[in-house]
């Protein structure tokens, strides 16, 4: 799959999952995979809806089904594809959190930029807000992805897809602060002949793996004391929202976030829209 559909390696994990999890409930079921039929299908979805599981969750499992029936079906193993009929559910329009200038600001202050962890993680939140990556791409940033004197990063997002990003001024200068003074400190306490080329690592001097990243990012989120449901992929959302506030194309921005579909990027003129509104209502004395 991962090199048919080009799938990443964070896809095929969620699938493998999903597919156990079918497994485990086609177990309990006692039933050959020849028995397995539409109705059988829409019991097992009926009960992950009993789970709660959100729309794009059971969107995922269905979509996993669909591609492992098609290859048991194109393997012989069975005539009928019993998910065939099964729609997918109508996902929920969800608009993204982003921060707003002054809680950015004050992210960014958060670090304490006496200690060396505080100095990488500086880095890390200036890159994920100037150049809007996934975390993913962030984790897999090597030195060879670095262009300090251009301004630009190389990353490779879904799919292995390439593209080049900006990196801000303020980026740029709390990067290069981190790879001259943490980094080489970081490194030296790897025990391994072979050095990483990973741009951020842990205080082992090995690659820091998205798991800690998004635990040193909620610490500092949670610090803001935002009472809102906010991610590591929210500086991601702040990224595209405010330079579409700042007259940013679509297209370009589309380009920089990496997304093969403009209707991914569009959620966020919905989003300025909707900001656009509440300060129209907020301050129009006759609104």
């Amino acid at each position: 799959m991962r090199i048919s559909k080009n799938y990443s390696l964070n896809t095929l994990e969620s699938y493998g999952l999903d597919l156990r999890q079918f497994s485990t409930f086609f177990d309990k079921e006692s039933v050959s995979i020849e028995q397995v039929d539409h109705l059988f299908i829409r019991r097992y979805l009926a009960k992950l809806k009993e789970e709660q599981l959100a729309r794009r969750s059971i969107a995922r499992k269905i979509s996993c089904l669909r591609s492992f029936f098609k290859f048991l079906c194109r393997q012989g193993y069975l005539t009928n594809n019993p998910i065939f009929g099964v729609s997918t559910p109508k996902q929920e329009k969800r608009l993204p959190e982003f921060l707003y200038p002054e809680e950015l600001d004050n992210l960014l202050k958060l670090p304490d930029l006496t200690r060396v962890l505080g100095i990488r993680d500086q880095a890390i939140l200036e890159v994920f807000y100037s150049s809007g990556l996934r975390l993913q791409e962030l984790v897999g940033l090597t030195l060879v992805d670095l262009d300090l004197d251009g301004g630009y990063l190389r990353v490779y997002g879904k799919g292995a897809k390439e593209r080049l990003v900006p990196l801000g001024g303020c980026a740029k200068r709390a990067l290069i602060k981190y790879l001259k003074e943490v980094r080489p400190q970081l490194i030296s306490k790897e025990n391994s002949s072979k050095q990483t080329m990973n741009v951020f690592l842990n205080y082992r001097g090995t690659r820091l793996s998205g798991r800690s990243i998004q635990r040193l990012m909620d610490k500092y989120l949670q610090q803001l004391a935002l009472h809102r449901k906010i991610s590591p992929h929210t500086l991601r959302h702040t990224f595209a929202t405010h330079l579409l506030e700042n007259g940013a194309d679509l297209r370009v921005v589309q380009e920089l976030l990496g997304h093969v579909d403009i209707s991914s990027t569009q959620i966020y003129t919905h989003l300025t829209k909707e900001r656009i509104r509440a300060v129209y209502l907020k301050s129009h004395p006759r609104a």
